[in-house]
């Protein structure tokens, strides 16, 4: 079922989108070369407690998952590019991290995610994260009353492809409330002008991720991670957004913490 929120719930939400974007820019601020991936979720851990939030991943256990995730934080690197399950793991110069993470906050959800470097960058890598980003960008731009889902996912598949990345439906953006995962279903490639049409009130978490090389995903034995068929690097850039009648809202946009 999809769920329309009014003006005055969009406002509710806002301390959610603060709360992941300020842990976020954090984490991203404080990982580093020799960072293991489980000090990382502790330090998320920690973060959630104090103010005294909920995380959405911990007790998660979706049809795809082997097992209640168990962690607070998704910490995908180099060929993993979503549901990366933190284990024991000291990162390298010039790894690609990607952290997504998703908490409840008086009972409102905000979901983002953000791509990185640590050490050394590879030019390859940036260009990566350079396309995420901007079809994350042009995927807010579209997010508009009168447009369609439809416009949403051509425009995130229109960057990619003119960048020369292949794109995966199989996982995409969706809708974010209450709960961490909602309908409608946001594809990463679509048609201009099809699908569900965007309304004041609706909340998305829009989330364009990319291959350098190919399209297909594996599943680590960990039954969460998930990388690429060829070992080749992904990134992932995420944000949820408001659709309002005077434009989107991002709700968990990090601007205001001096970064992207």
């Amino acid at each position: 079922m999809i769920e329309l929120r009014t003006p005055a719930e969009i406002e509710q939400m806002r301390p959610a989108g603060r709360f992941v974007a300020e842990v976020l820019a954090t984490l991203r601020d404080e990982t580093t070369v020799g960072t293991n991936l489980l000090a990382i979720d502790r330090r998320a851990h920690d973060m959630i407690r104090r103010a005294g939030a909920e995380s959405c991943y911990i007790d998660y256990h979706p049809s795809f998952g082997a097992s209640p995730f168990g962690k607070v934080i998704c910490t995908s690197v180099n060929d993993a590019v979503l549901h990366g399950l933190p284990h024991d793991y000291a990162l390298r110069d010039g790894d690609l991290v990607t952290l997504d993470f998703a908490v409840s906050v008086d009972g409102w959800v905000a979901d983002s995610a953000v791509s990185f470097i640590v050490g050394t960058p590879r030019d390859e890598d940036l260009a990566l994260i350079d396309t995420s980003e901007r079809a994350l960008d042009a995927a807010i731009d579209a997010a508009v009353v009168g447009n369609r889902i439809g416009d949403i996912s051509a425009a995130i598949s229109q960057v990619a492809r003119a960048d020369g990345y292949a794109i995966n439906t199989d996982f995409g953006g969706h809708g974010v409330g209450r709960t961490m995962h909602g309908d409608p279903h946001v594809p990463n490639d679509g048609k201009p002008g099809r699908g569900y049409p965007l309304r004041a009130g609706l909340v998305l978490a829009l989330e364009p991720w990319f291959l350098r090389t190919t399209d297909e995903l594996v599943t680590d034995p960990d039954g969460w991670t998930l990388r690429s068929v060829d070992g080749s690097r992904g990134s992932h850039s995420e944000h949820t957004v408001a659709i309002t009648d005077d434009g989107p809202i991002v709700l968990t946009d990090r601007s205001f913490l001096g970064v992207r």
